[in-house]
């Protein structure tokens, strides 16, 4: 309602032109600069919170004992504060702080208002599911718990942040009717409402009725899920070079002058592939399920050549080297996990949960931090193109960066211990082991050193 009351004062103050250039004026600078500064802020208070749960998780599993003390907020309870916690907070609030990057107007008087609202709300739903789940309301369904009364909350701030996106766009609408009709604003506006969809779809999907296809042979995701999944995230990050990136000079290669062509072309035969998979319950021992994960398996170096299209700031380097290490990882591990053999083997297994830390401690975290450090647009020369250099191998001597990745070897290692022990016997797993509960503290260990690196980041996010 405030948007809408504010709308013909903002019409008389931002007057009606281009999309500003790299180099902004100081007054939208300024805005950018706050939107950017509010997100890393909601962005790493989640991701230090989840740790904390992670950690606390961690310790009820290695000294079991202290979910007596706990009780009623016991392990079960700390799962979906936990995993939302990281989904809907950190992994998903860099890319809100993209949207608003994206459409937020600068130069309108409110605009750092007004994207803090977006961000509030956002939030304001996360912190109130984790309540509703600490108190044992949860539909059961991993990642949409979202049930009773709670049920309609991130829907509805989903909608107050459109509405925000929406009114934004509106007021940086061309004065010219043809102008509004380029191709631009009809990308704006297709995406616009493609959003306005998705509050709809999340609120039915989080009924007590609705669940995907199961694979029948493994109790898993099927092929087309994964393969669907993993094309959204690619869709979303192929498009993040064009939106915070710079291109870099022509003259510079085959690199710029094909990578990103290279990458929407095999984009769009993906979906096409995908379009054509069967999206019922089918069994990974099909050779086209197989076959269709296997694509994935050429994304790292097409990615590769599409992000090295473009110009990043020297501070992103150590991650993007992070992120397609973690990645190139990632396909393969994922690929076999999900063949027969392995997949029977590794469902429901601390194996499965290794993939699923590496995915997020590891690849994810690592773009988010790409994102973070790109929000603010920055006034400084062309920095030289990504990759090896002398100024990477200095710049990974950071504490953050360093415990990050630490924690995360730990962790992992931790993980995969703990997978040995219950294939080789499963009763050991829960009846204290010395083997189990070894693996089970340096598990502990590794998801403090994570929460370190993570309250390194809260704290510079705060920093004046």
């Amino acid at each position: 309602m405030q948007l809408l009351a504010e709308r013909s004062a903002a019409r008389s103050t931002v007057p009606t032109m281009p999309t500003p250039s790299f180099t902004v004026p100081s007054a939208e600078h300024t805005a950018l600069a706050a939107v950017s500064r509010s997100t890393s802020q909601h962005a790493f208070v989640w991701l230090a919170l989840a740790n904390a749960v992670g950690l606390l998780m961690a310790l009820l599993l290695a000294w079991p004992s202290l979910n007596d003390l706990l009780a009623p907020l016991s392990y079960g309870r700390w799962v979906s504060v936990h995993l939302n916690g990281h989904l809907y907070g950190w992994c998903t609030v860099p890319l809100i702080g993209v949207a608003l990057r994206v459409f937020l107007d600068p130069r309108h008087p409110h605009a750092a208002r007004h994207g803090n609202i977006g961000l509030a709300a956002w939030s304001l739903a996360l912190a109130a599911g984790s309540v509703s789940w600490l108190a044992g309301h949860s539909s059961g369904k991993l990642f949409m718990e979202w049930s009773g009364w709670m049920r309609p909350a991130l829907p509805a701030a989903m909608l107050v942040l459109w509405t925000v996106l929406a009114a934004h766009t509106w007021w940086r609408r061309p004065s010219r009717v043809s102008d509004v009709l380029t191709g631009r604003a009809l990308l704006a506006a297709s995406v616009l409402a493609a959003l306005l969809v998705v509050p709809v779809v999340f609120f039915w999907a989080a009924g007590a009725t609705v669940y995907p296809a199961v694979n029948p042979d493994s109790g898993g995701a099927t092929g087309a899920a994964l393969l669907g999944s993993t094309l959204g995230i690619l869709t979303l990050y192929g498009a993040l070079p064009v939106v915070l990136g710079r291109p870099r000079h022509a003259g510079t290669g085959w690199t710029r002058a094909y990578g990103p062509r290279l990458y929407v072309a095999a984009l769009v035969a993906s979906w096409l592939l995908y379009s054509g998979l069967n999206h019922g319950a089918v069994s990974h021992h099909r050779l086209a399920p197989q076959a269709a994960l296997g694509t994935l398996l050429a994304w790292v170096p097409l990615t590769w050549l599409h992000f090295r299209a473009y110009v990043w700031p020297a501070a992103t380097r150590r991650w993007l080297l992070s992120a397609f290490a973690c990645w190139a990882l990632l396909v393969i591990d994922g690929w076999l996990t999900f063949l027969p053999g392995f997949s029977e083997t590794l469902k429901f297994t601390h194996g499965l949960v290794a993939h699923a830390h590496l995915a997020m401690a590891g690849f994810i975290t690592a773009v988010n931090h790409v994102i973070l450090q790109c929000l603010t647009p920055s006034t400084d020369p062309e920095d030289p193109p990504i990759g090896p250099s002398t100024a990477v191998a200095s710049s990974m001597a950071t504490p953050g960066f360093v415990l990050w990745h630490v924690g995360l070897v730990l962790h992992f290692v931790a993980l995969i211990g703990l997978f040995t022990v219950e294939r080789s016997d499963v009763s050991a797993l829960f009846l204290g082991s010395a083997a189990a509960e070894g693996w089970l503290w340096l598990r502990a260990a590794g998801g403090g050193v994570l929460l370190a690196a993570s309250v390194i980041w809260v704290r510079n996010a705060f920093r004046p």
